[in-house]
């Protein structure tokens, strides 16, 4: 076996190995506040699974809110809640993450309804144990939190970001490369609204699992020795098929933090451009990757190998997926 070949397949298995991690560990600490014109305070976190048990948070409001019964955690599903009383508000107060082992490096979104009916959104780095929560909703605020929510769940959603890669491989010329984005990007922009605003609905589970497949369709594409199917002759019919459901793969993220209430078209508008500056990172990396690759083994044989390692990946994706949303 060629240095190359075992290369190929130690990369083979450690993706594998890593898979899982990559594919759900980057769900956020999720925070929601409720509060009620009479200054009751409905405090509920959800820990993501990658958590261990002893290491769960503790989540508090400052000594402006009181509490007279301890926070009830459900450790079946990993929800934490407490009630308090704030006589001044909730408005300006300071939320606590106490982690009793160590930090796990997780980021927090936060969701605030306030006693007036409106609603906010907060996004902490994983550094951010003491958040002071805002006072008013602007423009602003609200294109920044959402822009960078987009940034970030891309480019920490492994499988959206294989299916860009195989989409770069097939398009192969720059300017086939611009309109095959293109042409995702307005695909899933187009569904992102309609299920945020919720004028469609798809359930979640088997979505995530199609999308794996799509992933699964691209990777058999490469492998083929054909260049003259639709794929390869119109790679942006396919972009465009499968982008419509990404986005509503996209539009989870949102579902699970909610939009603002003043500012919806904002946070949709923010949240779709911070999806396309974290693809065209991406993209802007990987093209000289890809030219050195090619320079150094060449293209004949790069894209095959490439081809079985995505193709596995998105394989295991697509199988775990469907054996969970079968099981529930």
């Amino acid at each position: 076996m060629t240095g190359l070949r075992r290369s190929l397949f130690l990369l083979a298995f450690l993706g594998l190995a890593m898979a899982p991690a990559q594919a759900h560990d980057s769900r956020p600490l999720y925070i929601e506040i409720v509060e009620s014109e009479a200054g009751q305070v409905d405090l509920t976190w959800k820990t993501p699974a990658s958590v261990a048990f002893p290491n769960r948070p503790l989540v508090t409001l400052d000594d402006g809110c009181s509490s007279s019964l301890p926070p009830r955690v459900d450790a079946a599903n990993l929800i934490g809640r407490v009630t308090y009383q704030c006589t001044e508000g909730v408005s300006g107060r300071v939320l606590g993450i106490e982690y009793p082992g160590y930090n796990p490096s997780l980021s927090t979104l936060m969701r605030v309804t306030y006693a007036t009916g409106e609603v906010q959104t907060v996004r902490a780095g994983p550094d951010e144990v003491a958040i002071e929560l805002p006072s008013a909703e602007t423009a602003g605020g609200v294109a920044i939190q959402y822009g960078i929510l987009g940034v970030e769940h891309i480019l920490l959603g492994f499988d959206h970001l294989l299916f860009l890669a195989c989409l770069v491989l097939i398009a192969g010329t720059l300017r086939r490369i611009v309109i095959t984005v293109t042409g995702f990007t307005l695909a899933h922009s187009l569904t992102l609204a309609l299920a945020s605003l919720d004028l469609v609905r798809v359930p979640i589970p088997p979505v995530e699992a199609v999308i794996a497949l799509s992933i699964v369709f691209l990777a058999t594409e490469l492998a083929r020795e054909r260049r003259d199917t639709l794929t390869w002759r119109y790679p942006i019919s396919v972009s465009a098929s499968f982008g419509l459901l990404h986005g509503f793969g996209f539009a989870s993220v949102l579902a699970d933090i909610g939009l603002p209430q003043r500012e919806v078209p904002v946070a949709l508008l923010s949240f779709n451009l911070g999806v396309e500056v974290g693809q065209l990172l991406f993209i802007a990396v990987l093209l000289p990757v890809l030219w050195l690759l090619r320079k150094a083994v060449g293209s004949d044989r790069l894209t095959r190998p490439i081809a079985y390692l995505v193709g596995a990946l998105a394989s295991y994706w697509m199988i775990d997926r469907i054996a969970g949303f079968t099981v529930a």
